[in-house]
């Protein structure tokens, strides 16, 4: 769902920036924006008053109109082309959304289907295309393993230009676990156009930076899937995007069994073998997919996919919270608990 991360956010954080401390401090300026369905923390460095609020114009304007336009299930681009794919054939596309078809298209591709933005009726049928998360029950098995019969896929939809032909009216689409990424990626473009140097976009946990914080490199706590806190804190480069997926977000428990927003396209289910996973790179879209693709992955398969995905660093814990995590990442994280299973793991 593409507003899949809550205001719980602004509760229990899966990222908060931690500057710590250096002088003289450099002047900061913070302010956040509500979309996506959550607080959207901004941090801009070393700019005038004037200059500051010029550039959150920019971003306010962005984000709102990324809100509009991407949202799957509202009037808007996303949903005037999700209503054009109910019959098969071809038609012209908003331009807007051609760019998240098109990489939707690719990663869909390299993640060997795991990550699906097609799966939208299936999210529709379990309650998680709102803003508001289920409380179950969970739907009927025989309508979920219909909805999975049908095999809606990215690779039903061929682009050219603005034209848009799909082939499988199963096809819906929500572009949940890449819309933010690609929203970060467009907006610091913006502000380095702007002449931005030092910058922090946190949209509810996952966030990207240029530059450096006020008091010297960016810094961020990454979320215990299971316990109070972080699980770790990690320094984030110039141009890097720090993106994670995980069960705890909207999810409900029936039965003893946690029912929650990430399903696994493979079975129409909600994936049970990870709590979460954390992705970095520079390209945040990339990372937005990858998390959500590694997550379904699970320990067995996640280095598959990585490799094919070209993810060198990552971290994944697992459904029995073991944690396993690629030497480059290993090399510069810190975790922040003790007692932790730990295996250092290689792309091969």
């Amino acid at each position: 769902m593409l507003f899949r991360k809550t205001l719980y956010f602004s509760l229990a954080i899966g990222f908060s920036i931690l500057l710590a401390g250096c002088n003289p401090k450099p002047v900061e300026y913070n302010d956040n924006v509500l979309a996506f369905g959550t607080f959207i923390e901004v941090s801009l460095i070393n700019l005038t008053p004037e200059q500051s609020e010029r550039v959150m114009e920019k971003i306010r304007k962005d984000l709102k109109y990324f809100h509009y336009a991407l949202h799957p299930f509202k009037a808007g681009p996303s949903g005037r082309v999700n209503s054009l794919l109910t019959a098969t054939g071809e038609f012209t596309s908003n331009p807007s959304v051609i760019p998240l078809i098109v990489k939707s298209k690719l990663y869909n591709r390299q993640s060997q289907g795991l990550f699906n933005p097609a799966i939208g009726k299936l999210l529709e049928l379990w309650g998680y295309h709102d803003e508001l998360a289920p409380e179950g029950p969970a739907p009927d098995e025989e309508s979920i393993k219909l909805l999975v019969k049908q095999n809606p896929t990215m690779q039903s939809i061929s682009v050219q230009g603005v034209r848009v032909k799909n082939t499988n009216p199963a096809v819906k689409l929500d572009f949940g676990g890449i819309a933010k990424g690609y929203a970060l990626d467009v907006i610091m473009g913006h502000l380095k156009q702007m002449g931005v140097h030092d910058a922090s976009i946190n949209t509810g946990g996952d966030l990207k930076v240029i530059g450096q914080g006020a008091n010297g490199p960016w810094n961020i706590g990454i979320r215990d899937p299971r316990g109070d806190g972080m699980l770790a804190s990690l320094i984030v480069n110039d141009g890097e995007a720090v993106f994670t997926s995980g069960d705890y977000e909207r999810f409900y428990i029936e039965a003893g069994k946690r029912y929650h927003h990430i399903l696994d396209p493979r079975t129409g289910y909600p994936a049970q073998k990870s709590q979460s996973v954390t992705v970095v790179h520079d390209n945040a879209a990339l990372a937005d997919a990858a998390a959500t693709a590694l997550f379904i992955a699970g320990p067995e398969m996640w280095l598959t996919i990585a490799k094919s995905m070209n993810i060198q660093q990552a971290m994944l814990v697992g459904r029995d919270g073991k944690i396993y995590i690629t030497p480059s990442l290993n090399d510069r994280i810190q975790f922040r608990k003790s007692g932790l299973d730990i295996s250092v793991v290689a792309i091969p």
